[in-house]
């Protein structure tokens, strides 16, 4: 089933989701205010992907209640290398003032070690950072700009399997960058760069595993882009996943990630993939180039985190059209949280 959601307030007095379901848009309201759980539950997050065929920058802000994270990872699909730089802060509880919609709103953290600031006035969003030491001694700046020419993103109110847990997210796929990304000497020009936003609102539970993969793209004169997840939550009212053409959403219904293993029965990150799903409009491979792997954990809390990116080749059927995907840059991950 894909239930649509409504207009109105997201939980209702008891701190549950008044409904579950999907999205095309922000149709429902989210205050912090009014969650009932424990604070230390609440889960806030602005996630930018932007990106070339040959390059990238991925910047986060988080706070989780307990902690909060800065973190920049600048992208080099041709030598196949990242380097990721992140700020722990800890005891956050709200104080970074995320906002509480995607529509509009800024966010600015100021750290020793790092500025990062998201700036949205409800026509362009402008991503900011700079880092005196990136690593080694390298410093970091970029100033990106992006529109959203896009009519249609993928909204989805999901609960867990637990009162008061719940989990509200929007991405926004194929949303249209300028600026530069300045890495010591080297200059990277993001003219014509495309970009995905992952805005998450929610209480979480305390072990939780999903996979996530997202692709934004020109193809001629079309914008094709995909949000493809699952893994956690009661995904029973709507999943997460939808195909975008010029701004226009196909909703589709479960998908799922095949990753190979060695020989030891571990995830072969590296390896080729493939994602299909259930009523045959995905059929893709996915040729990984880097695994931007993370592997931390700090007293009670721990995060193993493989974002792979890599080449899609394929075909999605949206709008009824058969669309073919080949060496198409995005990623794919699988991460497993306990916090």
């Amino acid at each position: 089933m894909q239930r649509e959601l409504s207009v109105g307030p997201l939980l209702n007095r008891y701190g549950n989701l008044n409904e579950a379901g999907y999205a095309t848009e922000l149709v429902k309201e989210y205050n912090r205010k009014h969650i009932k759980a424990p604070k230390g539950r609440i889960k806030e997050w602005d996630y930018y992907y932007v990106g070339t065929p040959h390059y990238g920058v991925a910047l986060t802000i988080a706070d989780n209640s307990y902690m909060g994270l800065l973190s920049v990872t600048f992208l080099d699909f041709v030598k196949g290398q990242e380097t990721t730089k992140s700020v722990m802060l800890w005891f956050t509880w709200g104080k970074l003032h995320l906002p509480s919609t995607s529509k509009s709103g800024n966010v600015i953290v100021n750290h020793k070690d790092m500025r990062i600031a998201f700036m949205n006035d409800g026509l362009k969003r402008i991503l900011q950072c700079e880092i005196p030491d990136f690593s080694k001694g390298t410093p970091f700046s970029c100033h990106i700009e992006l529109s959203n020419p896009s009519k249609d993103s993928m909204v989805i109110a999901t609960p867990f399997p637990k009162a008061k847990h719940f989990y509200y997210n929007q991405k926004i796929n194929c949303l249209e960058g300028a600026g530069w990304v300045k890495v010591g000497d080297s200059n990277y020009d993001f003219a014509s760069s495309l970009g995905v936003l992952d805005w998450g609102r929610g209480v979480w539970t305390y072990r939780n595993t999903w996979y996530w993969s997202s692709l934004s793209v020109r193809l001629g004169e079309d914008f094709v882009g995909f949000n493809l997840g699952y893994g956690f939550g009661d995904t029973s009212a709507a999943s997460e996943n939808m195909l975008f053409l010029n701004g226009q959403a196909t909703k589709i219904d479960e998908v799922r990630f095949k990753i190979p293993t060695n020989d030891k029965g571990e995830d072969d990150y590296l390896s080729p993939w493939t994602i299909t799903d259930s009523d045959g409009l995905v059929n893709l491979t996915f040729e990984p180039i880097l695994d931007r792997h993370s592997n931390t954990s700090a007293l009670v809390i721990a995060s193993n985190q493989h974002q792979v990116f890599g080449k899609f080749s394929g075909t999605l059927n949206c709008q009824e059209k058969v669309i073919h995907l080949k060496d198409a840059l995005g990623f794919a991950e699988k991460v497993m949280n306990k916090w």
